[in-house]
C-alpha cells in the first residue's frame, strides 16, 4: 500500500482514547483517578470482559484486565525513551511537589531549543506504563514543510452527569 501525500486522508478529527492492559484494573483506575484526575464513566454492558473507562483532559483511557497479569513486565527503571502518554500542565513545580508528596518516583528532564526551555517529568503508572507531564506548549511546533503551527486545544469530551 502506497501512502498518499494528503494530510488527512482518513478525515480524523481527534484522539479518542488509548487502551492499557493492566495487572489490576481497580489499582490502575485508582491511580488515574487520584493522581491524574480522570473520571470513571459508564462502560458498555456488551463488553463481556473486565475493564474500566476513564475520561479527562480531552481523551479517554480504556483499561483492560490482563488475562495473565503475572506475565506483564515489571518496569521499575524510568526510561524517558519508553512508550508514554504526555500531559500538558500549568505548573511544573506543583507537579513535582505533588508527586513527591504522593511518594511517586519520577525523573525530570529539561530540553532547550532556540533559547526556550521545556521541562518534562516522567513516572510510571502501577503497570509500568510511562506518564510524562510537561510544559511542552513552550516549544513551537514547526512542521517540516516550514509553516508555523501552534498546538490547538483538544475537543472537550462530553461527560453526562
Amino acid at each position: 500500500m502506497q501512502l498518499e501525500s494528503k494530510r488527512n486522508v482518513l478525515q480524523l478529527s481527534s484522539l479518542n482514547h488509548i487502551s492499557l492492559v493492566c495487572k489490576s484494573v481497580d489499582q490502575t483506575s485508582e491511580f488515574y483517578i487520584n493522581v491524574l484526575g480522570f473520571v470513571p464513566v459508564k462502560r458498555p454492558a456488551a463488553l463481556q470482559f473486565p475493564g474500566a473507562w476513564l475520561v479527562g483532559h480531552g481523551i479517554g483511557i480504556h483499561l483492560l484486565q490482563s488475562e495473565n497479569p503475572e506475565y506483564l513486565p515489571n518496569k521499575t527503571v524510568i526510561n524517558t525513551k519508553d512508550n508514554h502518554i504526555s500531559f500538558q500542565c500549568e505548573s511544573m513545580g506543583m507537579v513535582e511537589k505533588k508527586l513527591g508528596e504522593m511518594g511517586i518516583d519520577w525523573v525530570c528532564l529539561r530540553v532547550e531549543e532556540d533559547g526556550i526551555d521545556m521541562d518534562q517529568v516522567f513516572f510510571h503508572d502501577p503497570d509500568g506504563f510511562m506518564i510524562e507531564i510537561c510544559n511542552c506548549e513552550s516549544i513551537p511546533i514547526i512542521p517540516l514543510d516550514g509553516k508555523m503551527h501552534k498546538p490547538c486545544a483538544l475537543n472537550k469530551m462530553r461527560v453526562q452527569h
